[in-house]
Formats: structure tokens, C-alpha cells, sequence
């Protein structure tokens, strides 16, 4: 018996550091505060033990099959972990006649499915009937989105929660719990920077399984020193991550100073420049969502309507960002850049809402004229809202000879189109419609 658990202690020694420090309990489980916080939804659920079938939508490695296993343990429950690759319609039907005899006998059986999405239709309809029956209760797991890959009479009967990736500070807090838990490093002495730490956390981008992985791996390569200790240096983690580790911080001085490279070269249609400080702040660990919302400000601010389609293209890659994650949306990120800084350039809108910000802080109370107001009860028409109205598509022109400013700033000019790209023609129509307003 004493050489069973021996044997067990070393086993379990040898498992991945992920494996071996899984949280058994939601105190222990670290993010998803908007689920599994006091009193969020699914800890009331759990704390009431009214548990009922559910996905876990989320990107890898953010505790998905923790909390299915943490949910078992807290109501008791039989749980039976099923492969979506491996799992055929035969597995399924014996699983669930298994959990509808434990069910007469007053057990509940939790079924957790890792990669639901992967099951066919065949395999998910198996499902259905003893979930709706209450057999057991299902918890699905996938990296994709629920509404297009399963089926919908099964999602129905499924509550869906949406789990984020871990912030770099979750991130810290799990590998500063894995050099001191006696589960994982905690026997040994480590010895490791802080900022080497970060780095893992800048590395795993939220995947708390990279990151423990990565720090198993470096403190495995790392040099024992004579006292026993292991010292982790700089270039083993390199080693492990494969890649250079920069200086960079996010919320330091050098991140503004790469995004305002960035910014300023696209400006200066310097594609080149542009594309090398976009390398240097990915490869760094930032966020490719935080540049992808800069770019979108960019498309307005230094493009504007000199080329209307550049910000489609920044939106565009920034939905790209979300459905690809790093690596893979390093090339998007480098296709809207190249094509903004290739873009003709117009700061118009920029300036334009810059003028009229000032005078709308200096005259909040200017009222709207009387013509454009909208006078829907009879008090109003009474009080002539509305009165002088020209409606612009019953006119030739499609242009109404009315003012729409404040009587204080008629005649203010706020937009002052240029003559690049496509906004020379919208200069040209502006002016068009200006004159044709003078002449009374």
C-alpha cells in the first residue's frame, strides 16, 4: 500500500505542471471574475447547487476543463471526461445508459466534452434526449462559436458562458503560486527575475497552460547551483519562448514611443518604417488588438475621405485580430498598415471636429433652430418648431437653401476638405453646394 503511493507521488511528479497544480476548488481557480466572482451568475448557480447543462466558449488554456472538473466536485457528481476526437455515437449511448441507471439511484453525472464543435450533428443529437431528460448535465467546451458550430436544439438546452483569456497579472499570480505550491516548484528553490516572469506572462498571451509550460521548461534547463537551487537566466527563457526577449513595457514610456513611430510613419507614407515598428511591438508581446484600434483611429484621423475605404480596411483588420490571435494576425495587422501608409492623406476630419468641439464646449446652450426642430404635438407647431422647413429630396438640387447652424455661427466653416485622393471631388461638390446656398 505504501509503495502504491509512492508510486502515485511520483507520477504525479512527473506530470505537467499544468496537470499537477489543476485548482480543485473555485477559491484556488484563478480569473474569470465576471463567471465565478461573489455573486457573479455561475457562482450563485454553484453555490445554490442548481447546475444545469452549459458551454464554456473561450480560447485555449483559460481553465475550461478546471472549472468543469471544479464544478463536479462541488455538487458531488459523477464525472466522465469525453474526448470529442476519440468519442464515437457507441461511446456515447454506454455513457449515458451508465448515467441514466446512477441517475434512478439519485447520482448526478456530469458529462464534460472537450472540443464540442468537433462532434457532427450524429454525435451531438446523441446527446440530446438525456440532457433533456436531466440524465446528466453537459458541459461542452469549445474555442469556437457556439451559435455556428452546435446544433441548435442542443445549444438551447445550454446555457453558454463566455470565458476570457487571463490578464498578465492572472498570469503572474498563477507562476508565482507554481514556484511555491509543493504540487509544483515549491520543493525546489528557484531562483528567477521578476521581469523573466513577466516576460512568460507577455509570451503566453493569456493561456495559463503556456505559461506554466514555458516556466516548467525553463526551470528544467536551468543551472543548479552547489546549494541545490536553480538559478532560470535570460537566454534559457529565450531559448525556450524562441525568440529574443525585448524591452518593452506596455504601460511604460517605450510603448508610447513605438505606436507613435508607428503612427508617424504611416502618416509620412513610409511603408517600410511603418512595417518595422509594427514587428517591433508584436514581437515585443503587444497587444495586436490594442494596435489594431490605433490603426482605426488613424484611418479617420490622418486619412479620412481622401479614402473612405481605409477605414473599412482598419476594421477589417481588427476583426481579423479577434479571429486569429498571434501569430497568424501579425499579416493582417501588416496589410492595413502598408495600405494606410500608401493612402493619400487628409487630416480634414481631424481638424474639422477639432473647431467645432471648442465652439460646442463655449455655447452648449445655443438653441436648435426653430426650422430643424421637429414639431410633432400641436404645442409645438404652435410654437413654430419646424416652421420654414425644406425637405432636401423635393428640391432639384437635393440641396435646401437653409440654414442648420445656430443664428451665432452662420456662415462657420468647420469642414475644409483638401485635394488628395477622393476628397478632391468631395472639395469640389462641397464648393458646388456652398455656392449654390449664396445665391438667394
Amino acid at each position: 500500500m505504501e509503495q502504491l503511493s509512492l508510486f502515485t507521488q511520483e507520477n504525479n511528479l512527473s506530470a505537467p505542471l499544468a496537470s499537477r497544480l489543476r485548482p480543485q476548488t473555485l477559491d484556488d481557480y484563478i480569473g474569470q471574475e465576471h463567471l465565478v466572482g461573489k455573486g457573479k451568475i455561475l457562482r450563485q448557480m454553484l453555490d445554490t447547487d442548481r447546475v444545469s447543462s452549459m458551454i464554456f466558449w473561450g480560447p485555449p488554456g483559460v481553465g475550461k476543463t478546471t472549472l468543469a472538473r471544479i464544478i463536479a466536485n462541488m455538487t458531488h457528481s459523477s464525472f466522465i471526461d469525453f474526448s470529442a476526437v476519440t468519442s464515437g455515437i457507441k461511446e456515447i449511448k454506454d455513457v449515458m445508459k451508465q448515467a441514466e441507471n446512477d441517475r434512478m439511484m439519485g447520482m448526478k453525472t456530469i458529462v464534460f466534452v472537450d472540443e464540442i464543435h468537433r462532434f457532427n450533428k450524429a454525435q451531438q443529437d446523441a446527446f440530446l434526449p438525456y440532457v433533456e431528460k436531466g440524465s446528466i448535465i453537459l458541459i461542452g467546451a469549445t474555442t469556437e462559436n457556439p451559435s455556428f458550430e452546435i446544433n441548435s436544439a442542443l445549444l438551447s438546452r445550454c446555457k453558454v458562458f463566455v470565458l476570457q483569456a487571463l490578464t498578465e497579472p492572472d498570469i503572474r499570480k498563477l507562476l508565482h503560486h507554481a514556484l511555491v505550491d509543493k504540487r509544483g516548484l515549491g520543493n525546489s528553490t528557484i531562483i528567477i527575475e521578476e521581469r523573466l516572469l513577466e516576460a512568460i506572462a507577455v509570451f503566453a498571451n493569456g493561456d495559463a497552460r503556456t505559461a506554466l509550460n514555458t516556466l516548467d521548461m525553463a526551470v528544467l534547463n536551468g543551472e543548479i547551483q552547489p546549494d541545490g537551487s536553480i538559478v532560470v537566466k535570460e537566454n534559457v527563457l529565450e531559448q525556450c519562448i524562441g525568440s529574443k526577449m525585448l524591452l518593452y513595457d506596455r504601460n511604460g514610456e517605450e510603448h508610447y514611443n513605438l505606436i507613435s513611430a508607428l503612427h508617424k510613419s504611416m502618416r509620412n507614407s513610409d511603408p517600410d518604417a511603418a512595417i518595422y515598428w509594427l514587428a517591433r511591438m508584436l514581437e515585443a508581446g503587444e497587444d495586436p488588438l490594442y494596435v489594431a484600434r490605433r490603426l482605426v483611429r488613424f484611418a479617420s484621423e490622418d486619412i479620412g475621405m481622401a479614402d473612405s475605404q481605409a477605414l473599412q480596411v482598419a476594421v477589417a483588420a481588427y476583426q481579423a485580430c479577434h479571429f486569429n490571435g498571434m501569430p497568424e494576425c501579425d499579416v493582417n495587422l501588416t496589410h492595413a498598415v502598408v495600405y494606410l501608409s500608401m493612402a493619400p492623406k487628409s487630416n480634414a476630419l481631424y481638424v474639422g471636429y477639432g473647431k467645432a468641439r471648442e465652439d460646442a464646449k463655449t455655447m452648449l446652450a445655443e438653441p436648435v433652430p426653430l426650422q430643424i426642430r421637429n414639431g410633432v404635438t400641436e404645442l409645438m407647431q404652435e410654437l413654430h418648431y419646424g416652421e420654414g422647413y425644406q425637405y432636401a429630396h423635393d428640391t432639384e438640387e437635393k440641396v435646401a437653401r437653409m440654414d442648420c447652424l445656430p443664428g451665432s455661427l452662420k456662415g462657420k466653416e468647420y469642414y475644409a476638405p483638401g485635394t488628395e485622393g477622393a476628397e478632391k471631388a468631395v472639395r469640389e461638390k462641397l464648393e458646388k453646394i456652398k455656392e449654390f446656398k449664396r445665391q438667394e
